[in-house]
């Protein structure tokens, strides 16, 4: 929502309609925009007259059928790759490490974006490869932001299968290194996708305040320093920032470690 008092038109009617998607009353729409009631109503008339609100013949208003008809032509063009793009490239520009963006897809993650690190090596890594969500800092990064519920019925669907020797077999240790995730707002991966690769990842969310699927820097492990404040702070700010592209709720992400 705009900050301070809307000024011109459009953005009075923009502040009402942002308004209408949590509020039904008059009353309670005219606090939320900062805006007198009767222009609140003015424009509720005229929003009416566009289908996007409706009177609910209980003296209160709703978002109007127009707005799901606009809502499904965008989310049918909406491209998450595209909208992170400017987060990843900022956080290799900063880390100069390989950059991934994945989006869960069932028990797995999949890599819909790759920005190679400006080192003398490349990650064999690649745009459409799924990875298993235990042995990744993305995959880890994703489950520690489900229930322990959801969590314990992909493990029994999927297995905690060994990838190297470091991959985390015992559900219990699995479940100890989601719980710091979950505190800590990122996840690792220390040789446990491939032996010679170390990660930090963050989870990413949506417009539903759900978890979309997380980003994750990566490189040799000897030149990662898993437990770097800077490092990881810059992953978890990235993590936000395309969050934030998505439409996540500010709120939700404070919640998020």
């Amino acid at each position: 929502m705009t900050t301070g008092m809307p000024s011109g038109s459009i953005d009075k009617a923009l502040t009402v309609l942002e308004a209408l998607a949590e509020h039904s009353r008059l009353t309670d729409i005219a606090a939320a925009s900062g805006l007198p009631k009767s222009t609140v109503h003015r424009i509720l008339q005229s929003l009416i007259g566009w289908g996007f609100a409706f009177a609910d013949g209980n003296g209160g208003y709703l978002p109007g059928p127009r707005i799901l008809t606009l809502a499904g032509r965008v989310m049918s063009r909406f491209d998450p790759a595209q909208h992170a793009r400017a987060a990843l490239r900022a956080l290799r520009d900063r880390t100069g490490m390989t950059v991934h963006f994945a989006i869960r897809s069932g028990d797995e993650a999949v890599y819909v974006d790759k920005i190679e690190g400006r080192r003398p090596y490349q990650m064999k890594s690649r745009v459409g490869m799924a990875v298993p969500l235990h042995t990744t800092a993305i995959g880890k990064a994703v489950l520690a932001q489900l229930s322990a519920a959801e969590t314990a019925e992909i493990i029994a669907r999927a297995g905690l299968t060994a990838l190297t020797p470091r991959s985390i077999t015992d559900p219990a240790v699995l479940r100890r290194q989601l719980a710091a995730a979950a505190a800590n707002g990122y996840a690792i991966d220390d040789g446990e996708n491939d032996t010679e690769i170390g990660c930090i990842g963050a989870a990413v969310f949506d417009h539903t305040a759900n978890v979309l699927g997380g980003i994750s820097i990566s490189a040799l492990s000897f030149d990662l320093d898993l437990s770097s404040e800077a490092l990881v702070a810059e992953v978890i700010g990235a993590a936000r920032a395309v969050s934030l592209a998505l439409g996540a709720p500010p709120a939700r992400l404070d919640q998020a470690g």
